[in-house]
């Protein structure tokens, strides 16, 4: 199997150019919504922790680029999976704790998905 080490390189740019930006005025932006716009307690305990914007970021970049990788039915299975998530993400509320537990736990899930993707290969 073929190995792309520039592939690596530019997942970890892709991570490095997203991470939590701060714009004049205070105003914040996670990778999959905007702060300024965040009303839901667990949007505004994402946007007020840098360490949960970071994980934000990580989630939404990884399931934005394997979402690009696989074929149109296994991204329908995807996005419900991650409209499920993002219910259960909503019920932690405020809770730092609980929010940076799920962001662990999908982007483990996330990463479990590409390892399959990469192992099936090639590319």
């Amino acid at each position: 199997m073929r190995s792309f080490p520039s592939r690596g390189r530019f997942v970890a740019a892709a991570l490095c150019a997203a991470v939590l930006c701060t714009l004049p005025g205070g105003a914040a932006w996670a990778a999959s919504f905007d702060c300024a716009q965040a009303k839901q307690p667990d949007e505004r305990a994402i946007c007020a922790s840098r360490v949960l914007s970071e994980q934000d970021v990580e989630m939404a970049v990884r399931y934005e680029m394997l979402t690009g990788l696989v074929a149109m039915g296994t991204r329908g299975d995807m996005q419900e999976a991650q409209h499920d998530w993002l219910q259960r993400r909503a019920r932690c509320g405020a809770s730092r704790s609980c929010l940076a537990s799920a962001y662990r736990e999908r982007i483990d899930a996330l990463k479990q998905q590409y390892q399959q993707l990469k192992s099936r290969g090639p590319f």
